[in-house]
């Protein structure tokens, strides 16, 4: 298949593709299908931290039922989860006033 665009515009699309971590071609199909694309800044640096809580719950657990632990204080852990949680929930808040859907 074969289109015509302009040089600019063919660039500003690279640019919102790679925004939203997509390949050009990936990017363009769910674009011309009408699927939403959602590009939130600062995701990722919650999302690592939520996937570490995770894997220390699932080493703690694996631990527990192991025998090698019985108590352990999740203090400090529920905390920081509560506090990744509003920053998510903040962020996802202020995606959706600036799509002009609040």
């Amino acid at each position: 298949m074969s289109i015509r665009i302009s040089e600019e515009n063919l660039a500003l699309i690279h640019q919102k593709a790679t925004k939203a971590k997509l390949n050009f071609t990936d990017y363009v199909t769910r674009a011309c299908l009408g699927k939403q694309i959602v590009v939130i800044d600062g995701l990722d640096e919650i999302l690592k931290e939520q996937k570490a809580i995770g894997r220390n719950l699932n080493q703690l657990t694996l631990l527990a039922n192991m025998g090698r632990v019985e108590v352990v204080n999740l203090t400090a852990l529920t905390k920081r989860y509560a506090e990744l949680n509003a920053t998510l929930t903040e962020l996802l808040e202020r995606k959706r006033w600036s799509d002009g859907n609040g």
